[in-house]
């Protein structure tokens, strides 16, 4: 594989009604999420498509085992490792803890972790298809609608999350902007781009974790898809650095998701 250690090669939603989910985030983004669920197995896995034919990642539907167990609506990235079975290990022994087992399937190897400031993130050792060995996941995109845009992690501790980071998945901390009180946001340069922020959990932000921005065409016509489709807009639309902007919200499963994109009509 070519893809360097720490790149985001899937995002997947967990979600307790993959019906509805697909209505809502096909309205809202223009994705198509397709696949059945599986009677043998219990399993309801879909795959997230693109207006142009690719995958923007997964949804996975919610079995009353996985709730009972704590797991509940929310978005999910995937870094990708060369070896899952040593990043494991390494990430136990920093103080990450290992939320769910390495599982091994037609497309990789996997495993749920969390850092050691206690955010969850998946880890993965993919497969590729035969004769593909050097493809490479396009799943996050700065600039094209239907792709996550932006990674933005919520932190308890700012400083040892960037240096875990940066010591286990490559990502470099140059730049960041001052927020007054808030701290400051703290960019992720990987692979030669900004793909991202760190920042201190706010007080008013419940939980620490990762956010994922969606980019959509028009702000204010998928602020209107929201609240027409069932969603809630908790915040926004609100303009960043460099002209775009943004909505934060619960999807109508109880998901948490964030979209970006010009303010458009």
């Amino acid at each position: 594989m070519t893809t360097q250690k720490g790149s985001y090669i899937w995002y997947e939603l967990m979600t307790g009604d993959p019906d509805g989910a697909a209505a809502f985030y096909g309205a809202v983004v223009g994705w198509n999420i397709v696949g059945e669920p599986d009677p043998a197995s219990g399993m309801d896995y879909r795959h997230i498509i693109r207006s142009d034919g690719g995958s923007s990642g997964g949804v996975l539907g919610l079995t009353p085992h996985m709730t009972e167990g704590g797991a509940r609506p929310c978005w999910m990235g995937y870094l990708f490792v060369a070896d899952i079975d040593a990043a494991i290990a390494a990430v136990t022994a920093e103080g990450g803890k290992l939320l769910m087992p390495k599982m091994t399937i037609d497309v990789g190897s996997f495993a749920c972790i969390t850092d050691p400031q206690g955010v969850p993130i998946y880890i993965m050792t993919p497969t590729p298809p035969p004769g593909k060995e050097g493809i490479k996941s396009d799943v996050y995109d700065r600039w094209t609608p239907q792709h996550v845009s932006w990674n933005e992690l919520y932190t308890p501790d700012l400083d040892a999350a960037k240096a875990f980071y940066a010591k286990y998945f490559d990502f470099e901390f140059n730049t960041a902007m001052p927020m007054g009180e808030m701290g400051d946001y703290c960019f992720i340069d990987h692979g030669g781009e900004q793909i991202g922020a760190v920042m201190q959990k706010p007080p008013h932000v419940p939980v620490a974790g990762w956010n994922y921005y969606i980019r959509v065409d028009s702000i204010e016509r998928a602020k209107a898809s929201v609240e027409a489709n069932g969603g809630q807009v908790l915040n926004g639309p609100m303009e960043v650095p460099g002209g775009d902007w943004i909505i934060n919200g619960i999807d109508p499963q109880g998901a948490v998701f964030s979209l970006v994109g010009t303010k458009g009509t």
